[in-house]
């Protein structure tokens, strides 16, 4: 007779409750979009619920707040610019760390987007659906299931990104490192892809893709609708 095994679901890092997960991924969306003026009029919000949060994820998220209230609107929004729009390794596009702008990469598009439109989530043109703000967003307010399920086949990928944030000795590192917490850990073979995709690099072709993205409200609830 044949025994099934049971493969258990690796647990996260850190131990911590559903709840608590899902308040990092939707803190670390709002703080890992463009710093507008959504960000500033929640800050206390945010800080106000990030202090309940188990030590691992609360301490990198106050370290960033602090340096959001020691910072003006102008400054941030250059730090932002400069640090996700001007580095390809400080991309938090999934996918675009594989495939780079090439054709494959809109294969790889398609997963993101079935699992939203699965979830009933209603997709608009504004970013594509593999940036990281929108996949948290999406696992803490639509499909916690779905959401994890992408975050989890995208560890190296946001590893990756966590590391080359803290080369450049950007505060952003710490709204990554604090996702982190609510991951699995890295296996052998999550170090062995991220030493490949550290190697490589995005790839260059360039070509055109269709954008698929949720309408972005950030924290107000109405970003990922059904």
């Amino acid at each position: 007779m044949t025994l099934l095994k049971i493969r258990r679901r690796p647990e996260p890092a850190v131990q911590m409750s559903e709840r608590d997960r899902r308040l990092i991924w939707r803190t670390a969306a709002l703080l890992l979009d463009y710093p507008d003026e959504h960000l500033f009029t929640a800050v206390d919000r945010i800080t106000a619920a990030a202090a309940h949060l188990p030590d691992d994820a609360r301490i990198p998220l106050q370290r960033f707040l602090t340096h959001i209230t020691a910072s003006s609107p102008l400054d941030l929004a250059q730090q932002y610019v400069e640090t996700f729009d001007m580095r390809r390794r400080a991309s938090m596009h999934l996918t675009f760390y594989a495939y780079g702008d090439t054709r494959k990469r809109g294969m790889a598009l398609l997963r993101f987007k079935h699992a939203y439109r699965h979830a009933g989530v209603e997709l608009d043109d504004r970013e594509l659906p593999d940036h990281l703000p929108v996949l948290l967003e999406f696992a803490a307010t639509v499909d916690p299931i779905g959401g994890e399920r992408l975050l989890g086949e995208h560890i190296p990928v946001i590893e990756l990104l966590r590391l080359s944030l803290s080369d450049n000795g950007s505060p952003y590192a710490d709204i990554v490192a604090a996702v982190v917490t609510t991951l699995p850990p890295l296996t052998v073979a999550d170090r062995r892809r991220i030493t490949e995709l550290a190697a490589a690099g995005p790839p260059d072709e360039e070509v055109g893709m269709d954008p698929y993205t949720m309408d972005p409200a950030l924290f107000d609830g109405s970003q990922a609708r059904r």
